[in-house]
């Protein structure tokens, strides 16, 4: 069943298009990412999904809803988590979940939503006192207290510390085994790679690649790289020959570049252990998805992890 659904969307202001044509589907119960540089049309996209901007062409469906006219109906159905959320200082985070539960008619349970989010620790702490990764958390509990379908994500984890992120992530994992869905967008690739099932990556206002982290834009078929250094005194000239294989070589550091990575790294591997020569840093790698959305989008500037 398909929770969101766009076909053919536009949106111009004045004689500008910053959204062309752009038509994808997001399924139940999977997280989506829409991937894109900063001004390549993402947040207007989601914005028209959320119903906050209206669109000039198309059609849009969430949750069976016309977003631009779904009214309550809809948004009791939707959470959001924006960029950067608006709470009162002084309230204390269970004080703060009850009183926006207190909107909904069927709101989930205070101490419920504080586990979910793992908070439970600042349970009785004042919003003042939280760290920046602890506010997003408690953000994704407010955007949950009305026991929404469909969540929008916005960049959750801008500005997080590494084991923050990770905190996040388990979350947002925690809202999958809920059997919801998940809109998100973000820059970090590695993001994208851990949370999403499927992603679709957007440049100059049209979609140019849609499918999994790890087949995006031919991802999973591409040439994969075999890097290594050799021991000093050791001939490069010596290595045994790759069918089919590029090879490039910077002092002792050797990279093959092959369609056969298994069988290639079989016969490089063998000689080494024939001849008792270790190879060192000795790795395959295939494009990261990084690697994949700079070749799409041709901007290196707007990539913010590695």
């Amino acid at each position: 069943m398909a929770v969101i659904e766009v076909r053919g969307l536009g949106k111009s202001y004045g004689g500008t298009q910053a959204v062309r044509d752009v038509s994808f589907e997001v399924a139940e119960g999977e997280v989506f990412a829409l991937l894109g540089p900063n001004g390549a049309g993402k947040t207007t996209a989601t914005e028209i999904l959320e119903g906050y901007r209206s669109r000039s062409a198309g059609e849009v469906s969430v949750l069976g809803h016309d977003p631009a006219t779904g009214g309550r109906a809809f948004r009791s159905r939707i959470g959001i988590v924006l960029q950067s959320c608006g709470i009162v200082e002084e309230l204390t985070v269970a004080e703060t979940v009850a009183m926006y539960g207190s909107y909904y008619p069927r709101p989930r349970p205070t101490a419920q939503l504080i586990e979910l989010v793992e908070l439970e620790e600042k349970t009785s702490a004042r919003i003042r006192t939280l760290s920046g990764g602890q506010r997003r958390r408690l953000d994704l509990a407010l955007a949950l207290v009305g026991d929404p379908d469909l969540i929008f994500l916005d960049e959750p984890t801008t500005g997080f510390d590494p084991a923050a992120r990770r905190s996040a992530w388990r979350t947002i994992h925690n809202l999958c085994a809920l059997g919801k869905t998940v809109f998100l967008t973000t820059h970090f690739m590695d993001e994208a790679q851990e949370l999403a099932n499927r992603v679709a990556v957007i440049a100059a206002g049209e979609i140019v690649a849609t499918g999994t982290p790890a087949d995006l834009g031919g991802r999973g078929s591409a040439p994969a790289a075999i890097t290594f250094t050799l021991p000093m005194g050791t001939p490069v000239a010596d290595l045994p020959a790759i069918a089919d294989a590029e090879i490039a070589i910077a002092g002792n550091d050797v990279t093959f570049v092959t369609n056969a990575p298994v069988a290639s790294a079989y016969r490089l591997t063998g000689w080494a252990l024939d001849h008792g020569i270790e190879l060192e840093h000795f790795a395959v790698t295939q494009p990261s998805l990084e690697d994949v959305y700079l070749r799409l989008t041709g901007d290196a500037d707007q990539v913010t992890a590695r």
